[in-house]
Formats: C-alpha cells, sequence, structure tokens
C-alpha cells in the first residue's frame, strides 16, 4: 500500500509540475503578445512616414534628369521602404522591430544622400537619426539634453529640435502610449529598447550613451524587478499546484 501512495504521489508531483509549466509558457505568451502589439504599431507609423518622405521626394524630383548615383540612392530607399514593410508584418515579438527600425534608418539615409545629390552638395556624414523622434531624419548636430530625473548627457538633434533644446523649449518627441498614459519612447519599457536599438546601435559611441539612458528611462531595474517577480509567481504556482495535488490526493486516504 505504501508503494502505490508514493507512486501516485510521485504522479501528483510530475503532473502539477507540468501544469505550473503550462500555465507560466501561457503568460509569458501573453506578455509577449501584449508588449508585441504597441511595439509593432510603432514601427508602422515609422514606417508610414518613411512612405510619405518618399512621396515628398517624387514632388522634389519632378522634372531633374537623375544620374546614376541619384538613381541608385532613390532605388535604395525604395528598397527599404518595401524591406521595412516585409519585415514588420513579420514580427513576432517585440525584439523583431530593430530589424525594421534598422532598414528604416538606412532608408532616410539614402533619401539625405538624393537630395545632396541633387542639390550638387557632398553626402551627408552618416549620423544618427535625430534621437527625440527618428522620423526626423538624420541629426545635424549633437545637443546637451537632461531628461527629467536624469543626468546631462549630449544626444543627436535634428536642426529644429536642436533650436528647441537651444530655447529651452521641450523637443519636439516620439511619443508611446504605456497604459493610458503617453510617453517619450525612452520612457515606454524594455519592449522599446529594440526599437532605439535598432536606429542607434548601427554607431559604436552612441552605444554606451544610450545604455545609460534606455536602462535608466526604459526601467531596466524596474524589468529586472518584474522578471525576479515573474519567476516567483511560477515558482509559487509551480509549489501552490503541487501542494494542491498532494492534498487532493491525501483526501482519498483514510489514515
Amino acid at each position: 500500500m505504501e508503494g502505490v501512495v508514493i507512486l501516485l504521489l510521485l504522479a501528483a508531483v510530475v503532473v502539477a509540475v507540468v501544469l505550473a509549466r503550462r500555465s507560466s509558457r501561457a503568460r509569458e505568451l501573453e506578455r509577449r503578445r501584449a508588449e508585441l502589439e504597441p511595439v509593432k504599431k510603432l514601427a508602422f507609423e515609422d514606417i508610414t512616414a518613411l512612405g510619405e518622405q518618399l512621396q515628398a521626394l517624387d514632388l522634389e524630383l519632378a522634372g531633374h534628369p537623375l544620374g546614376a548615383g541619384e538613381n541608385a540612392d532613390y532605388q535604395r530607399a525604395l528598397d527599404a521602404y518595401e524591406s521595412a514593410k516585409t519585415a514588420g508584418d513579420a514580427m513576432t515579438r517585440p525584439d523583431d522591430v530593430r530589424h525594421v527600425t534598422q532598414i528604416l534608418e538606412d532608408g532616410r539615409y539614402a533619401i539625405a544622400c538624393v537630395r545632396a545629390r541633387v542639390a550638387g552638395d557632398p553626402l551627408p556624414t552618416r549620423r544618427p537619426p535625430c534621437f527625440f523622434d527618428p522620423r526626423h531624419g538624420l541629426s545635424v548636430t549633437d545637443v546637451p539634453w537632461t531628461p527629467p530625473g536624469g543626468a546631462t548627457r549630449d544626444v543627436p538633434a535634428c536642426a529644429l529640435d536642436a533650436e528647441r533644446v537651444a530655447a529651452g523649449a521641450d523637443p519636439d518627441a516620439r511619443m508611446v502610449m504605456v497604459g493610458a498614459q503617453r510617453v517619450p519612447y525612452w520612457q515606454g519599457g524594455r519592449a522599446y529598447q529594440p526599437y532605439a536599438s535598432g536606429y542607434f546601435g548601427a554607431f559604436t559611441p552612441m552605444d554606451w550613451m544610450f545604455a545609460g539612458l534606455l536602462f535608466g528611462g526604459f526601467g531596466g531595474f524596474d524589468a529586472l524587478g518584474e522578471g525576479i517577480g515573474a519567476l516567483g509567481e511560477g515558482i509559487g504556482d509551480g509549489i501552490g499546484s503541487i501542494g494542491d495535488g498532494i492534498g487532493d490526493l491525501f483526501d482519498g486516504f483514510d489514515f
């Protein structure tokens, strides 16, 4: 009889562990879906913005004969737009947005190259996008900027945002929804880290600057706390399920 009880106990433990793991996986999938939706929406807003910039470029180029260089850069911008749409459709997790924004960054640089060639100017230096809103295109300078509650640091800015910051005004920041609140994307949480990484990760000196800003502004310690909390939840659920299973098992016996 004791052997049967032990076997039943072991079976209950195995079943409880399996159920706990399934519950944990289900919660993780739900969390990923909830994180993906706003990031994917953000990506397609940026893709749409690139499409609008290409339309504006078309109007600018009307009546201008294009040489081989202009045509090559223009085609590169068009290819980036199409590739970004494909990559956006294929997104299955927030990390995937990194590939989308890498493509968009390259497309905007190609547009800047077309404009420079048509104007007879030197090709623009490959600078990071405007930090405050990457849709603004290439930055033209670095400006000292202090995020609320943070340390002052130099960030790349487009001409208009550089003027705003110099005048003491708020920059035109890229806003995202976090719950019911609109906040700048750099305060949007860990799901938005890949969004920024795709735009700025190719600029090595920028990595450290954004590490400080993003891990602080993105709530790196909050994310760590969430991870630890989720782990604790999973362990607690697993132990609770095991306890319930063992309790149910012993309810069936008379001692």
